[in-house]
C-alpha cells in the first residue's frame, strides 16, 4: 500500500521513531535548563527507563514526523532530514520558554550548528540555497533584533528576550530569507490572537492579566506553519482576512 508513492511502512517506522524521539524531547526539557548532559548514554538509558513517559509530546512528535513525510516526501531527503532533527529542538524550545520564560543557549547553538551544516551540505548541489539560508539567518536576527530594541526604547522596560533574537535567526538558516519573513509576520498575528483571547478569558474571569507573556512559543507555532503550508498560500489566506474577503491575491 502506497501513499504519496511512499510505502506505508515509512509511515509506520517514521511514526515510531516521532514516539521515541517524543519521550527524548523530555529529557531535554527536564536536563536544557539546569545545564545537564543530554546526549551521554547512560543519562539516556537512565531515563528512557525510569522516567513516566509524556504522552502528549510522543504523539505530537510521531504526528509532526508522520505530516512532514507526508508534505515532503522522499524525493527531497535533505529538507526531510533537516526538519525531523529541527522538530524536536522547536517543540522543546516552546515547552521550556512556556514554562521558564527563556530559550537555552545550548539549544540554540545546537540548532544553529544543525543549521549551519545543512547549509554547506546543500551548498554543494546548489550555492543559491545556501545563500538564501544564510540570508535568512541575518534577515531573521536583524528583524528581531530592531524589535527588541524598539520596544525596549517605547516602552521603556523588557518587551522581548535576546533568545527571541537568537532563535530567529538559527531558524533563518533553515527557512530562508523568504520564509523568515512569513515566520516573523504570522508569530506576531498568532500572539495577537493568543492576547485577544487571554484578554477576554481575563476580563471575563475578572483577572489581572500577565504583563509578560514569551514569545518563543509563537515563533516556534509560526514555524510549523510555514512548514507545512506554501508560503503563497498562507499569505493569499492572511490577505483575504485582513480585507474581509473583499480581495483576492
Amino acid at each position: 500500500m502506497f501513499i504519496n508513492n511512499i510505502h506505508i511502512f515509512w509511515f509506520v517506522g517514521i511514526g515510531l521513531l516521532g514516539l521515541v524521539v517524543g519521550k527524548f524531547i523530555g529529557l531535554m526539557n527536564q536536563n536544557l535548563p539546569e545545564h545537564k548532559e543530554i546526549l551521554d548514554i547512560e543519562t539516556i538509558k537512565e531515563y528512557m527507563k525510569n522516567s513516566n513517559a509524556n504522552y502528549a509530546l510522543m504523539i505530537i512528535t510521531s504526528v509532526i514526523y508522520i505530516a512532514l513525510l507526508r508534505v515532503i516526501g522522499m524525493e527531497d531527503i535533505i529538507e526531510l532530514l533537516q526538519f525531523l532533527i529541527l522538530t524536536p529542538m522547536l517543540i522543546s524550545a516552546f515547552c521550556i520558554d512556556y514554562k521558564l520564560q527563556i530559550i537555552p543557549n545550548r539549544l540554540t547553538i545546537t540548532m544553529l550548528e544543525v543549521g549551519i551544516a545543512f547549509s554547506f551540505f546543500r551548498g554543494i548541489n546548489n550555492l543559491n540555497i545556501a545563500v538564501e539560508m544564510w540570508l535568512g539567518m541575518i534577515v531573521g536576527a536583524t528583524i528581531f533584533l530592531v524589535l527588541t530594541f524598539l520596544g525596549n526604547l517605547v516602552f521603556k522596560k523588557k518587551t522581548m528576550g535576546f533568545g527571541d533574537v537568537k532563535l530567529m535567526g538559527t531558524l533563518g538558516l533553515f527557512f530562508g530569507w523568504r520564509n523568515i519573513i512569513a515566520i516573523s509576520i504570522l508569530s506576531f498575528f498568532i500572539a495577537a490572537i493568543f492576547s485577544i483571547m487571554l484578554i477576554i478569558k481575563c476580563k471575563v474571569k475578572k483577572q489581572e492579566v500577565n504583563e509578560f507573556i514569551p514569545f518563543g512559543p509563537f515563533i516556534v507555532l509560526a514555524a510549523f506553519v510555514v512548514m507545512f503550508i506554501p508560503l503563497n498560500i498562507w499569505i493569499r489566506l492572511i490577505f483575504t482576512v485582513f480585507t474581509f474577503g473583499r480581495y483576492n491575491i
